[in-house]
């Protein structure tokens, strides 16, 4: 079994962010969403694992990735030249494939822990051409929807329906045999120009082919804009984080729930209220910093609330005397505060800006 992660695409929904950087590296809980997705593969036994990547994000995924050593994987790098579909990229890759069923994993959706082996089990348990995992959402029309019959059977997929047969969304997750390339090779590109896997499946099911579905009960997100990206923080650091205080915290700092703060970071005169997590390098003074906040290596915060926010590495806050919630601030941002201020703050600020607020 080997698995194929998408990690090309342009972001398009998270600039200023993507501008200068892989949306799949944004971190949620200061680790890139990349890398959770890794390891599950791992925790359900894939081990041999293709990711594909585009021209333009493609090394610095590479870089910050590496070879898989660290996840107790093998890493296999596919460049897609073009983002000409999700199909498209499984043809580009059919020479790392090969005729191993394998799964296929968005780069950038979060799905709870420990489901990925179940749903594994269940591909390999009785032979089928395609698993596709699915969730009830309340707004169908938005995304590709299945429709299912009683015995889990998928009968029929419809990309973005005006009038949705069922509210059970496609996740971006699917297990497939190694049929699904006949599929891909007798599809035609959609109207807007891509290969899409939804045909492909659409073509096996057409096929008399047995595809199946599971419902996903755990929670499940696309982390593409602003407030999916906070809520996946919220999820990680609500369900997984554990305390732990390495870097430097003086007397007058109280710090309270589940917190981490990692080594080399120094907290003065600062309240913290968890789930918080702190990383490496970093220097808060005078800052309050409030539950569901994840900060970064080598940022400073500076006469600073903050609550409900991801900070990136090497950003800088300091001055700003109302309170920051629901805000992503880039990689080396700068925030500072002219003595006029606003009684409300939110922020979605790109990596290298330097912002001066009136």
């Amino acid at each position: 079994m080997k698995a194929l992660i998408l990690s090309g695409g342009r972001g398009t929904r998270l600039r200023p962010l993507t501008y200068t950087g892989a949306k799949q590296l944004v971190p949620v809980a200061n680790k890139p969403i990349l890398w959770y997705g890794i390891e599950e593969m791992v925790a359900a036994g894939i081990t041999d694992i293709g990711i594909i990547i585009s021209p333009e994000t493609g090394a610095e995924v590479q870089a910050k990735t590496g070879n898989g050593e660290k996840f107790g994987a093998k890493i296999t790098y596919i460049v897609q030249e073009e983002p000409a579909g999700l199909a498209h990229a499984v043809k580009v890759a059919l020479p790392f494939l090969g005729d191993s069923p394998f799964l296929m994993y968005l780069g950038d959706n979060l799905i709870q822990q420990g489901d990925l082996s179940y749903f594994l089990h269940k591909f390999t348990e009785e032979p089928q051409s395609a698993l596709i995992l699915l969730r009830q959402v309340p707004n169908p029309s938005a995304f590709g929807v299945a429709e299912v019959d009683h015995t889990g059977r998928v009968l029929q997929l419809i990309e973005k329906p005006k009038n949705p047969p069922s509210n059970l969304a496609l996740v971006g997750v699917y297990f497939f045999s190694p049929v699904i390339h006949h599929a891909i090779a007798n599809i035609k590109p959609s109207a807007r120009g891509e290969l899409e896997i939804t045909d492909a499946i659409q073509y096996l099911i057409d096929e008399q082919k047995p595809v199946t579905a599971c419902q996903l009960e755990g929670w499940w997100l696309d982390t593409g804009k602003k407030d999916d990206l906070l809520e996946a923080n919220r999820l990680i650091l609500d369900t997984y984080l554990k305390s732990s205080i390495v870097g430097d915290v003086d007397d007058q700092s109280n710090v309270s729930g589940r917190v981490q703060i990692g080594k080399q970071s120094q907290l003065i005169n600062c309240t913290v209220r968890g789930p918080v997590v702190i990383g490496h390098n970093c220097y808060l003074e005078n800052c309050f910093v409030g539950p569901y906040t994840s900060i970064a290596d080598n940022t400073t915060l500076i006469d600073t609330d903050l609550e409900h926010s991801v900070v990136l590495e090497g950003a800088k806050v300091a001055g700003i005397h109302q309170r920051i919630i629901d805000s992503v601030i880039g990689q080396r941002a700068q925030l500072t505060v002219a003595p006029r201020r606003p009684k409300a703050l939110r922020f979605m600020i790109g990596d290298d800006c330097q912002i001066e607020l009136t």
